[in-house]
């Protein structure tokens, strides 16, 4: 059988490229590409260069302008005009790419362009735009997976990836079968933000050739790199449009521009709608045709998720005080055309008569607002009042769960009578296809005996149900079965969980049983009390139980909150749950909506839900994290089932609900017996594994152990499934030794010194957290130390002072490595930071002064030449390969000397690596 080889795809792409004007060129090596870049810069600006095209010195000045810049900067200079000084001391405009008319630009395709840095690397196939390498496309033939040309791309990003390639937006991956593209970025690209392309109705574009008519078409290609991406200001980085987020722009402001009328975006929890609401703003924002775009979110989102997500998208957009001068002043500056508020001040000042002529100025104009959320604020006066003060407005509103008759507002209105038509959908189960979010994995839980059920409502009028649910003794059994089984759906708190419960009373009775209990899981709660509330018939004040889990929370987290400082214990609490600190927050309607926490993997419900109220609180735990997330566990504790099942048919537009659940536990049982006899047809025994003599056949026990374990991390969050009981052919001591022998071949990998050869192991995905026990990894503490208290100094040395401790607590090995780089970050860095300083680039920059001096000192005492050993670092970081007698030949002294010091170099260069990657 003939398999179409790398070589033969790389051609079909070429043709295919060529077809649609992109012009073949020979780019052999970097001295080629800045020839070629000076020639194609000279046609773009033929107008600002009045014919006269760069002189030498002038090119090499414009370099020094664009090189030994970061990606995030380049993507900046990319799309900005540049001022270049010419020889006769004149200055013009130059522009590096034209975003207006794509016929402008220039297109080149090359293939094989070498770059000799530390090692010789060959690029497949590069898309020039104006001489700038702008889309990468790396290939592999077909029936390879598919990561391994992702892990191919950042082997060359950390390395060779230099000069004008820093200007590479958007990389592409294909095996000819299955085709992604995803944006470049000077962090450590995540495979999860890798997407397909798709049609408008949301069916994948896959076969590379597909892809390359669609995608890569050059007047597509340019629209997403000029209106489809996004600088992220805060973690400065890039970031791309996923296919539905495009068609769902490019609807409402076509809709917005060639109608008079509003409308909606129907996409589910989860998927971007902020990023996609954001982007339609700033698009309409330019356009001509509108007079002013108004940005609108609700005041208690800016609590709730702080202004990290709006200002990734624009720096210091929004103005949280509640003071509207500062508004009436941007609406009153025609041109000023965007502006971020919330409903909240918006509202007032279009209600305030003193300001009625500065709206007066707009009755006439088109004026657009869109809403990052349908129904926050939405059904109540404060939009009527908005409409009045633009006569020609246009409402837009983004919305994961809209109302329909089913679940319409109080009021008995639905999403469609306010904002008008649907103009694009992305549904959940859409979404759940394309990994964007998990599906769910529900279980219900029997909580009482007997005859009666509590769930039928022909039989609740001679019952007390309330009598029932808040029997204290049930609610004990709850709490129990929760500590029981809570380290089993969380892989032993690596994730953590909310627990939704019916009234503020019901969780002040739970936080005490579980305190009762003395558990050791760290819980937590919260909710708003009231004010003036009745109290004749309570042992205690909300305000004061509130008080009193408060005061918990602060001898738990040395922290120093109490009820007056509400709000700032509220966003403790959060941060804290996303940095899985806290296992447990016990809630009553807060945090069920809008809040989002990768690690929060576990819901318990002993509430009544439905429709838009059971999505929204069930997709807190749906956000796509690592391998060992496989769903959002779902726990309830009354029954559920029909709401369920009515809410999925209801967002899913359908009536199979398949789609979103989880399979049962059968289905997986029979899965995973399956995979565990592919795995002993290979090894029949663990101590086999060590007779796999070739690299194929090692590769062939890592796919086949890699699946079981994939497959039993799925069955792990199943209460009922016990390993000895379900499954004969192995037992879970066999289950260790591969893991053992699987962990050994890892490292091995990673060790392996004397060869000529990089492993084709090496761009296979291990999916080592599958494997890893340790909940205090790399990931985690990093996590903590990226959202570290800026502002507050005494604050923030009791995080430091949090962090230090978790250290201590570690058995992970990879992280045992970095302690001590870590503390000193800690103790030196951190403190000096201002609050706008990015952590990443403070932390990387820390590293990368740390091992310089590290590799300096090493050298300086055993008479190497840094560079050289800076050389065998990299080498090493990139193949895995360490010659120890390459190290002898540079050094001069006795063969015994060299042998001892070649021994330590070795040593120190795997001990550099473990450190510092």
């Amino acid at each position: 059988m003939n398999y179409q080889s790398e070589a033969q795809l790389e051609d079909e792409l070429l043709h295919l490229l060529t077809e649609q004007n992109f012009t073949k060129i020979n780019i052999t090596n970097t001295d080629d590409l800045l020839y070629n870049f000076r020639q194609q810069i000279n046609k773009l600006n033929t107008n600002a260069l009045k014919g006269n095209n760069l002189s030498d010195k002038e090119f090499d000045r414009l370099l020094t302008q664009i090189n030994g810049k970061s990606v995030y900067q380049s993507a900046k200079i990319l799309r900005d005009k540049l001022i270049l000084t010419r020889d006769d001391n004149s200055q013009i405009y130059l522009e590096l790419l034209n975003t207006k008319n794509y016929k402008q630009n220039i297109f080149q395709i090359a293939n094989q362009i070498t770059v000799k840095e530390k090692y010789t690397n060959r690029y497949d196939v590069t898309i020039l735009i104006n001489g700038l390498p702008l889309v990468q496309i790396e290939l592999k033939r077909r029936g390879n997976d598919l990561k391994e040309a992702f892990n191919q791309i950042e082997r060359y990003r950390k390395h060779s990836y230099n000069g004008l390639f820093r200007f590479v937006q958007i990389f592409v991956i294909s095996n000819g079968v299955d085709t992604k593209y995803f944006a470049n970025s000077d962090a450590k690209p995540l495979y999860t933000l890798t997407f397909f392309w798709t049609d408008d109705k949301n069916r994948r574009v896959t076969k590379l050739s597909d892809f390359a008519k669609i995608f890569l078409n050059p007047s597509h290609l340019l629209d997403m790199i000029s209106d489809y991406m996004i600088i992220n200001d805060t973690d400065k980085n890039l970031m791309i449009m996923r296919p539905y987020q495009v068609y769902a722009t490019k609807a409402l402001i076509n809709h917005a521009i060639t109608t008079d009328k509003g409308g909606y975006i129907w996409h589910t929890t989860g998927s971007g709608k902020t990023l996609t609401s954001f982007k339609c703003s700033q698009i309409l924002a330019h356009n001509p045709a509108v007079k002013k775009v108004f940005f609108v979110v609700d005041r208690s989102d800016l609590d709730r998720q702080t202004l990290t997500e709006f200002n990734k998208f624009e720096a210091n957009s929004v103005d949280t005080t509640d003071n509207t001068k500062i508004l009436v002043k941007q609406i009153n500056d025609e041109h000023k055309n965007f502006i971020v508020t919330t409903i909240q001040k918006l509202a007032k000042a279009a209600g305030n008569t003193k300001y009625q002529s500065v709206f007066a100025k707009y009755t006439d104009d088109k004026i657009v607002i869109i809403f990052d959320e349908c129904h926050r604020s939405t059904f109540g006066k404060q939009l009527n009042c908005i409409k009045k003060a633009f006569p020609h407005v246009q409402i837009f509103g983004f919305t994961g769960t809209p109302r329909f008759l089913q679940n319409k507002s109080p009021d008995g209105r639905t999403t469609a009578d306010i904002f008008g038509k649907c103009l694009h959908t992305y549904l959940i189960k859409d979404a759940i296809f394309d990994h964007n979010v998990l599906g769910f994995n529900v279980e219900y839980i029997k909580t009482f005996d007997g005859q009666y059920d509590p769930t039928d409502t022909t039989k609740v009028q001679s019952i007390d149900t309330q009598e029932v649910f808040d029997n204290p003794e049930r609610l004990t059994l709850i709490a129990r079965h929760i500590v029981k089984y809570h380290d089993i759906k969380t892989h032993n708190r690596r994730y953590n969980a909310l627990f939704a419960v019916s009234s503020v009373e019901i969780l002040i009775k739970y936080y005490d049983i579980f305190k009762n209990l003395h558990t050791d899981l760290k819980i937590a709660a919260i909710f708003t009390f009231g004010a003036n509330e009745e109290a004749e018939i309570k042992d205690e004040h909300s305000r004061d139980a509130l008080e009193r889990i408060i005061t918990d929370y602060n001898q738990l987290y040395k922290t120093n909150y109490d009820t007056n400082t509400f709000s700032a214990y509220a966003n403790d609490l959060m941060k804290k749950i996303k940095t899985a600190q806290v296992d447990i927050v016990i809630v009553v309607g807060m945090m069920l909506t809008g809040f989002d926490a990768k690690v929060l993997n576990t819901l318990y419900v002993d509430k009544n839900l439905e429709y838009h109220n059971l999505l929204q609180a069930y997709s807190r735990t749906n956000r796509v994290e690592h391998s060992t997330k496989p769903f959002g566990n779902i726990v309830c504790y009354r029954n559920l089932k029909e709401n369920t099942d009515n809410a999925i048919k209801l967002f899913s537009q359908t009536d199979s609900i398949d789609e979103v659940l989880s399979q049962n536990l059968d289905f997986y049982l029979v899965k995973l017996k399956q995979a565990i006899t592919d795995l002993l047809q290979i090894t029949p025994t663990a101590e086999s594994v060590d007779n796999l003599q070739t690299e194929e056949q090692q590769r062939d026990f890592i796919l086949a152990f890699r699946k079981v374990s994939q497959l039993l991390n799925i069955l792990n969050n199943f209460t009922e499934f016990d390993f000895n009981k379900y499954i004969t052919a192995i037992n879970t001591q066999d289950f260790m030794d591969y893991k053992s022998k699987y962990l050994t071949i890892y490292e091995q990998l990673k060790n392996h010194t004397e060869t000529n050869k990089v492993s084709i192991l090496n761009d296979i995905d291990f999916c080592i957290e599958l494997v890893a026990t340790d909940r205090i990894n790399t990931t985690y503490i990093m996590n903590l130390i990226h959202n570290i208290e800026r502002n507050d100094i005494i604050k923030q040395q009791m995080e430091i002072n949090q962090i230090k401790a978790e250290l201590k607590n570690s058995d992970d090995i990879q992280l045992r490595f970095k302690i001590d780089l870590i503390e000193k970050f800690l103790d030196k860095v951190v403190p000096k930071l201002d609050a706008d300083t990015s952590i990443d680039d403070a932390y990387n920059n820390f590293v990368q002064k740390e091992r310089t001096a590290e590799i300096t000192a090493f050298a300086k005492e055993h008479d190497i030449n840094a560079d050289f050993l800076q050389n065998e670092i990299s080498d090493y970081e990139y193949t895995g390969i360490i010659s120890k007698a390459k190290i002898m030949q540079t050094i001069k002294k006795s063969f015994l000397e060299k042998a001892k010091i070649a021994t330590l170099a070795v040593n120190f260069i795997k001990n550099n690596v473990q450190k510092y990657l």
